[in-house]
């Protein structure tokens, strides 16, 4: 899977802000959660409460639930978890500094910043378009149905026609074949 999908998927939203999880981040840039959030306590003046916050006992719920994940000793929870907001993310890359670290960084940013463009820029209105194309050929079929009905009229006034026709045609033979009496005089059999 592309590493952008992958980093979308790790992309929650709490608090109104988008974030990410610190064990999701940890994941990401190949070192365990407890050696980030190490380092993120030891330069902890760079993480104000708009770059990192730790999710309330609430929040951790409400997020086990999105996952469809109940069990906390499957979670492998100890502790509420720390989300990172965009900013956070990248001053990670300023106290991980390995080159995976990098890498992982410039994803997320990229991320973060095609999500953000993405919502403050939604692509055309799908179902108005589907609406107005439905219109169209709504108009359309009603069009092939008026011809339809059209040349049927035509066709049945022609039926019509024909048989009218016929039935003459039939009426003058039935006179033409039925024997007639004869006018004048009978002439003697000899």
């Amino acid at each position: 899977m592309e590493l952008t999908v992958i980093i979308q998927s790790k992309i929650y939203e709490i608090r109104g802000q988008q974030v990410m999880l610190d064990r999701d981040l940890a994941d990401l840039y190949g070192v365990e959660t407890k050696v980030l959030n190490q380092s993120v306590k030891r330069n902890i003046e760079r993480f104000p409460d708009d770059f990192m916050f730790q999710l309330t006992n609430e929040e951790t719920q409400n997020w086990k639930s999105q996952l469809v994940t109940s069990n906390s000793i499957k979670m492998g929870l100890r502790r509420n978890p720390y989300a990172f907001t965009e900013l956070g993310v990248a001053m990670l890359s300023s106290v991980l500094n390995s080159s995976i670290a990098i890498e992982v960084n410039i994803a997320i940013m990229r991320t973060f910043v095609a999500t953000r463009r993405l919502i403050s820029t939604p692509p055309t209105d799908r179902i108005g378009q589907l609406e107005e194309e439905l219109k169209e050929l709504k108009s359309y079929i009603e069009e092939v149905f008026t011809d339809y009905n059209d040349i049927n009229e035509d066709t049945r006034m022609q039926l019509e026609l024909i048989n009218q026709t016929l039935a003459e045609l039939q009426a003058q033979k039935r006179l033409a074949d039925s024997t007639r009496n004869p006018i004048g005089f009978i002439k003697p059999k000899q």
